[in-house]
């Protein structure tokens, strides 16, 4: 098939989610539909430094092959100068503005066509908080997924609940402080925080895939808690506990976003944490999440006000805690590139949907040039 739809792959990156990155981008470059499609893969090192690999015209087997080495230096080992200067041959041309040759200089690939969209398929910091997102606006690329703000606070809790709260969304009790505040004041963050009650939970205000949450139910594991999840951002955040059945849905779209039908986590662990949701494969997932027509439409509904509070576009997946004793139902957060397996929450909810993986991806690459081909008509003030 000529003129195939050139897709630029980035994934790994900065961030507690790195592994969580690679195992997406294995799934996502098996199911893409490679008589429509050819594919460049950017692997983003744990230390930031950017690697490219060949035109893809299969999908990799393993993991391994996503990471790409660096060359060997005259001493024997890995060069990490060569992958840095990959990395300045790949972001030097944004910052000049030359979008029509962005990454392809980067690249093993240099047959002077142009990537027509880029998948990002990095979790968490430098990837999913609207950071690279801003490299692709500059760089003029179309993207897959939520723009630079929806990013930011889709990425930050703090800043999320805010827009929740104005939105009118029903959340949880919580309290937000920095490092500052922490190494400042510590018994004032814990007064506040105490006025939640225990047990709480305890979260870095910038990550995900529960990576550095944890449970505390007294003062001395919340003051541990507190030091574990500033391991990962200088913000924390801590929740009020609640009783509750954790639903979750997926929204698909734009300007006109449509919500799925809902699921249900069972915990394998106490909560949902890192372990229970990659390790030890025990926590079951109900899709679609037994509970009344009502609740699901009320859960629906919500899911499509938070998408839209934080201007969101592309995909995300919204989470909530249907309270056991009254059944009141709480927005817990939103995830703007939430797990993208086709084990994961999201895909899952879209195929009992009768959306199937590939045309999952076939949709979110459409949405992302549809809404770039809007954005070409806006005027920058840009002089001629």
């Amino acid at each position: 098939m000529e003129n195939k739809i050139r897709v630029g792959l980035v994934y790994g990156g900065r961030s507690g989610e790195h592994q969580v990155s690679l195992q997406t981008a294995l799934a996502v470059l098996k199911a893409f539909d490679y008589d429509k499609y050819e594919l460049i893969p950017f692997y983003i090192t744990p230390k930031g430094q950017w690697r490219s690999g060949a035109l893809l015209s299969a999908p990799p087997s393993a993991v391994a092959e996503l990471q790409f080495a660096p060359t060997q230096g005259k001493d024997g080992e890995g060069e990490d100068s060569e992958a840095a200067s990959i990395s300045g041959k790949a972001l030097l041309p944004v910052l000049q503005g030359m979008s029509e040759r962005v990454l392809a200089e980067g690249s093993a690939v240099n047959d002077g066509r142009t990537i027509d969209v880029m998948l990002p398929l990095l979790h968490g910091t430098f990837g999913e908080d609207g950071t690279i997102q801003g490299l692709f606006e500059m760089a003029g690329l179309p993207y897959v997924g939520a723009g630079v703000l929806a990013s930011s606070v889709g990425m930050d809790k703090v800043a999320m609940k805010t827009m929740f709260a104005q939105e009118g969304l029903p959340q949880v009790g919580y309290r937000h402080f920095i490092r500052f505040d922490w190494k400042k004041n510590r018994e004032r963050c814990l007064a506040n925080v105490e006025e939640l009650g225990y047990p709480c939970f305890v979260k870095p205000a910038n990550l995900g895939s529960s990576v550095g949450v944890s449970k505390a139910r007294d003062r001395a594991e919340l003051v541990a808690a507190i030091e574990e999840a500033l391991r990962y951002d200088r913000k924390v955040i801590v929740e009020e506990f609640v009783d509750a059945r954790e639903i979750e849905v997926s929204v698909l779209g734009n300007d006109d976003p449509r919500a799925s039908v809902p699921g249900e986590i069972c915990s394998s662990n106490e909560f949902y944490d890192y372990k229970a949701k990659y390790i030890d494969g025990k926590s079951a997932m109900v899709i679609p999440a037994e509970i009344s027509p009502e609740v699901t439409e009320s859960v629906r509904a919500m899911a499509i006000r938070a998408f839209r509070s934080i201007d969101g576009s592309g995909l995300c997946r919204a989470d909530f805690f249907l309270r056991r004793s009254d059944g009141a139902l709480f927005i817990n957060e939103v995830n703007t590139l939430p797990g993208f397996t086709p084990f994961s929450m999201y895909p899952l909810m879209w195929k009992e949907s009768g959306v199937s993986y590939r045309e999952l991806l076939d949709t979110l690459i459409q949405l992302a040039l549809e809404r770039h081909e809007e954005r070409q008509s806006i005027d920058y003030g840009g002089w001629e």
